[in-house]
């Protein structure tokens, strides 16, 4: 965008992400750029605030992170969140120290009488909010003055009411904040003047613009999947450049029972033109005897983009590749939004090999997987289609442990055709964000009749999330559970023993691989 009306300033907590939803939430939007964004990108932006994220180093430390300080000399309304707040407190020649007891989860905001401040709108003294720091502001720069504490936190919140700088020790960005999200939208629209227009309409009329302008008469090759966000983009470039939309579809192998013939159908619907190259074997060859994931990660994904090229031959003037890249993989893949350490690589991140002539199209790559979902809706596609659970770029082959055969594949797909069934069966399906079963690659000895059996063991993963950044898993009946163990092991030949996944992400992530 021309003009971003907020930026936050990303300094490594695992919290960031949070902060630009919940404005996003409010209809503001809001970029995430690295602490260390040059001024002048800054400037460009147009920005009419700026938020400093929090993080885990401290700002006395000798590798601490610091922004340019031109950043405090632009004169925009300012709100550092716990290192920002300290970060603010040492540039204007206030003091930090070590605290003396960290301070980790909630605490009862107290407002300070004699200010009546309006971040503070539409809240109340005594709110809870979530603490996670540990050093802490002695002494106060002058000019500013405390606006609220907590029985650990005589400096909870303070500010510089002539200077619109304000800052929290708390994070109002987290769920624990009970009006976290109030305050972030009030420092938008009472202290930045922002007004809260920004929405899924408003989002896709503007890439469809950016679409045509950049694409002009050249045609766009676009991966899909059939999964939400790969549909999504095929449908915002068909609105964008109608025919001159290259859609393929690569069976390669790794695909969930039966979807080769649904993603075909549901092209069908939508009355985009799609083609279908199946490139079994080229995959499956290429994976033979590789058991590490981020090996068959690289592979899948250079392997994707070979086969793309292939293909992007056969066609006159394709100068463009469409990818559903979102917010996301990119924040996962790599230190692009600050100094967050790398947690896996996505077949979909990181640009393209010299050696392609494509330039990349990504128009979801700035918005989370729930936004998705609701510019779906916006842009006329079906519900059930948007209601999907979402699936990885690699397919199954991150879903076995160990090297992808044939037969691993043949497990995974029949045992997880089973847990699908009992979860629409029993309601249950809408009410979780993903479930998938992994194959272990583990045998144990069991017991069918009066056989001894040494079987595999598959594992089921059910998660409730949101955006995909944080999951918790899915509290799923023991009956139902009960049913999925009972059918796999009774109907899937080569599988004993069923195992139900409790780990939340983080710690873990979603996908095993």
């Amino acid at each position: 965008m021309d003009h971003v009306p907020i930026v936050v300033l990303d300094f490594g907590s695992q919290y960031t992400q949070l902060i630009a939803r919940k404005l996003r939430e409010s209809g503001v939007y809001c970029e995430i750029v690295p602490y260390n964004e040059k001024i002048e990108d800054i400037k460009a932006k147009k920005p009419q605030g700026i938020i400093l994220s929090g993080g885990p180093a401290s700002v006395y430390a000798k590798d601490a992170y610091h922004p340019d300080s031109g950043i405090f000399e632009l004169g925009l309304p300012m709100l550092g969140i716990c290192y920002g707040m300290q970060l603010i407190t040492q540039y204007f020649g206030g003091v930090v120290v070590p605290a003396d007891h960290h301070e980790y989860g909630k605490a009862e905001l107290e407002f300070s009488d004699e200010f009546a401040c309006q971040i503070f709108n539409n809240t109340s003294s005594g709110q809870i909010v979530w603490m996670s720091h540990g050093d802490r502001v002695d002494m106060l720069p002058d000019g500013f003055e405390r606006i609220a504490r907590s029985t650990n936190s005589p400096y909870a919140a303070i500010a510089n009411l002539d200077k619109n700088i304000y800052a929290f020790q708390f994070h109002p960005e987290v769920y624990h904040s009970e009006k976290g999200t109030a305050l972030l939208k009030n420092f938008a629209k009472y202290i930045c003047n922002v007004e809260s227009t920004w929405n899924m309409g408003s989002f896709a009329k503007e890439q469809i613009a950016n679409i045509k302008e950049k694409v002009g008469d050249k045609k766009v090759l676009c991966g899909v999947s059939g999964g939400v966000d790969s549909s999504v983009v095929a449908t915002l470039l068909h609105e964008a450049i109608g025919d001159n939309l290259v859609p393929i579809f690569v069976d390669q192998g790794l695909l969930r029972a039966n979807e080769r013939e649904q993603v075909e159908a549901m092209f069908k619907r939508l009355e985009i033109d799609l083609i279908t190259v199946d490139a079994t074997e080229e995959f499956l060859g290429k994976l033979k005897g590789i058991t590490d994931p981020e090996q068959k990660r690289k592979i899948i994904g250079e392997t994707f983009i070979e086969v793309f090229d292939r293909e992007a031959k056969k066609h006159d003037d394709i100068e463009f590749l469409a990818q559903g890249t979102l917010y996301t993989d990119v924040i996962e893949s790599v230190s692009v939004k600050g100094p967050s350490k790398t947690i896996k690589s996505h077949h979909n991140v990181g640009g393209l090999p010299d050696w392609m002539t494509f330039e990349l199209i990504e128009p979801l790559r700035e918005i989370f997987k729930d936004e998705v979902r609701a510019l779906g809706l916006e842009l006329g596609l079906p519900r059930d289609m948007i209601g999907r659970h979402p699936f990885p770029g690699p397919g199954l082959a991150i879903r076995v442990m160990g090297e992808v055969t044939t037969g691993e594949l043949r497990l995974l797909r029949e045992s997880d055709v089973i847990m699908q069934e009992e979860l629409k069966a029993n309601g249950l399906y809408d009410q979780v964000w993903q479930a998938f079963t992994v194959v272990l690659n583990v045998k144990s000895v069991g017991v069918m009749g009066d056989n001894r059996t040494y079987d595999n063991t598959v594992c089921v993963r059910m998660v409730e999330s949101v955006d995909g950044m944080t999951a918790t898993f899915a509290h799923i009946p023991h009956d139902v559970l009960e049913r999925i163990s009972t059918r796999i092991i009774n109907e899937v030949d080569g599988i004993n023993r069923v195992v139900y996944d409790i780990t939340s992400k983080p710690p873990g992530t979603i996908e095993w691989e």
